[in-house]
């Protein structure tokens, strides 16, 4: 476990050293098709900026997207309990607690750090589970803030963004820009416009492949890192059962979020599948069926 930790650690620097060469490959090949070398000093900038304010914002952001409430223990007391003694348990610092009314059940963990991660769960969420199971699905959420799997996923999720935002705006110039220089109709010219045009479309397909993988293997740890914090691996595999028996697509979808919770929140399609952040749930109980033996 704890080496998956560490080499998770380690992927998840060469996934954003990956990603912002991304980003400088694309600026430059932009910058060269326009002959404007500021380009790329405007693309580096703005996508430092934008990373450095995701960091700080995006915890409130999700809970905004999702229409999360804000409770304290005398508002639900079992799942606040819930929290707070797994919290002991873990060492982690109380995160703030939200429930998210909707019958569709889910939870998910955002945040930048232990000290400023929240947690939330679905009032279907909550119907649906015994407390044993409960407790296993907040032990997973909060794996996550153990992991540092929250802060990985809001920056990745913000560069991820960024390279969308930045070759959609590289495309539209393309189209409607034209290029400078004298070789605007040379046979460079038109070259340089087919490369441009293949970077703006498979950018941002690459980084999303990036986002789901890193998302898919933190889905596998974070459900075996529930089962070392409760001590009870039928209560996790119970837990994914009935995810995957009630599994249904909340009412307020963002698939900017989707990485975030414990189980896809958008409804299914072959895209939304081809491209979801988590591993198919009977994948998941499959796994820690087979390896129950070893916790």
């Amino acid at each position: 476990m704890y080496k998956a930790v560490a080499s998770n650690k380690r992927k998840t620097v060469f996934i954003m050293v990956g990603f912002a060469a991304l980003i400088g490959v694309i600026g430059w090949l932009f910058a060269y098709y326009f002959d404007d070398m500021s380009i790329l000093i405007y693309t580096s900038v703005i996508a430092v900026i934008y990373v450095v304010v995701q960091y700080f914002a995006a915890g409130e952001l999700a809970v905004l997207s999702t229409g999360a409430k804000r409770i304290e223990q005398k508002d639900n007391p079992r799942l606040w309990n819930t929290v707070e003694n797994l919290t002991i348990t873990t060492g982690l610092p109380m995160p703030k607690v939200y429930v998210i009314d909707d019958p569709a059940p889910n939870a998910f963990a955002t945040g930048r750090n232990p000290k400023h991660a929240i947690v939330a769960a679905t009032t279907g969420l909550i119907d649906i589970m015994d407390d044993s199971e409960l407790a296993a699905v907040m032990a997973h959420e909060l794996s996550h803030v153990q992991n540092y799997d929250i802060r990985v996923s809001m920056i990745t999720f913000g560069l991820v963004f960024v390279v969308g935002l930045i070759s959609d705006i590289f495309a539209r110039m393309i189209f409607f820009g034209g290029r400078r220089g004298s070789d605007r109709d040379s046979g460079g010219g038109a070259i340089g416009l087919v490369i441009g045009l293949v970077v703006a479309v498979l950018a941002p397909i690459c980084a999303a492949l990036a986002q789901m993988a890193v998302s898919r293997q933190r889905e596998y740890l974070a459900d075996s890192s529930a089962i070392l914090i409760t001590r009870y691996p039928e209560s996790m595999i119970g837990a994914l059962q009935k995810l995957e028996k009630y599994q249904k697509p909340m009412r307020q979808q963002n698939a900017a979020t989707e990485a975030l919770f414990i189980n896809s929140p958008l409804r299914r399609g072959f895209w939304n599948n081809l491209f979801s952040t988590h591993p198919p749930l009977e994948k998941r109980i499959e796994r820690l069926q087979n390896a129950k033996n070893q916790f």
